[in-house]
């Protein structure tokens, strides 16, 4: 048995796990328990905390996991995506639109390497965005992971090969993302937003008498389908936009045809349209055997009066 550090490094797919566990062990926590620390105010209490640490350990496992063995025709996309994430995000939140728009890099990237790498990617996002920029951000990076690693699946089950089925995929990842962000909305900062429209569309709800939960979850029902079926149309549009060369980069959305219908579909289309071979040409009959009348060694020859037998 070797020791060498390759053997001793942990399988991907352990972190990963445990990154899951851990932030599902903190979303039951807090959409069960419903701790009464939330009467405090936002991010008061050791909701808040458990809320904060749960989360972020969790993303932050679910990275390293995916980073150990990623491509680097991945790792060389990230930041552009990352980028994306952030610059459209703050961009929404100044103009105050009720909208999100921070996960359009998420999606690319989950449609082109895989869930794993679109988990990591969205991740990263909110991680560097809440450190650099918005703190608010930070907790919000558990959101990203779940929207990541839909878009992977939705890619890998083929519903990005047609755009119409592309927003459909987008739509159902929104009512993912409005039932995981919702505790960390109203547990971690009392339901307030970065964005003027959606923090008017939770006080809409609170004033219909829904609790602070209850007002955040039905603002991300509201907000997140729409939001993330966007974001699936525009990085289908891109990708689709882009030679297809570029995708062809990228072993996930080459092995399971992201993009296009699988190449067993090609092939059956082309032999069912190609045409059909030519009958082989009928063999030489030889010389007449002697004293044969003339034309017996040519069936088809005719008698010479009708122009070619039975053409």
């Amino acid at each position: 048995m070797t020791n060498t550090p390759a053997a001793r490094r942990l399988p991907p797919w352990l972190p990963i796990t445990a990154g899951s566990a851990v932030i599902a062990a903190t979303y039951l926590y807090l959409v069960l328990w419903r701790p009464e620390s939330l009467v405090g105010g936002a991010g008061v209490g050791p909701a808040a905390l458990i809320a904060l640490a749960g989360y972020l350990v969790g993303s932050a496992l679910i990275i390293a996991g995916a980073m150990s063995r990623m491509p680097t025709s991945t790792v060389t996309l990230l930041p552009i995506a990352i980028a994306i994430n952030i610059v459209a995000g703050q961009i929404n939140n100044m103009v105050g639109l009720p909208l999100y728009l921070d996960s359009i890099g998420t999606v690319l990237v989950g449609l082109l390497a895989g869930p794993a790498a679109g988990a990591a990617t969205g991740a990263l996002s909110n991680v560097i965005w809440g450190i650099s920029i918005s703190p608010a951000s930070l907790p919000f990076s558990t959101t990203q992971v779940a929207i990541g690693l839909l878009a992977g699946l939705f890619a890998r089950w083929g519903w990005t090969r047609r755009v119409v089925t592309g927003v459909a995929a987008g739509l159902a990842t929104g009512v993912v993302a409005a039932f995981v962000s919702g505790p960390i909305s109203a547990f971690v900062f009392g339901g307030a937003n970065a964005s003027a429209g959606r923090s008017l569309i939770v006080a809409v709800f609170q004033a219909m008498g829904f609790d602070t939960l209850g007002a955040s979850i039905g603002q991300g029902l509201t907000v997140d389908p729409v939001d993330k079926a966007i974001s699936f149309l525009v990085a289908i549009v891109i990708l689709r936009a882009l030679p297809a060369r570029f995708s062809q980069r990228f072993p996930f959305a080459r092995a399971h045809a992201v993009f296009r219908p699988r190449a067993a579909s090609v092939l059956a289309r082309s032999g069912a349209e190609a045409p059909a071979p030519a009958d082989p040409a009928p063999a030489d009959p030889g010389p007449p055997p002697a004293g044969a009348p003339p034309g017996a060694a040519d069936p088809d020859a005719g008698d010479g009066t009708t122009g070619g037998g039975h053409r």
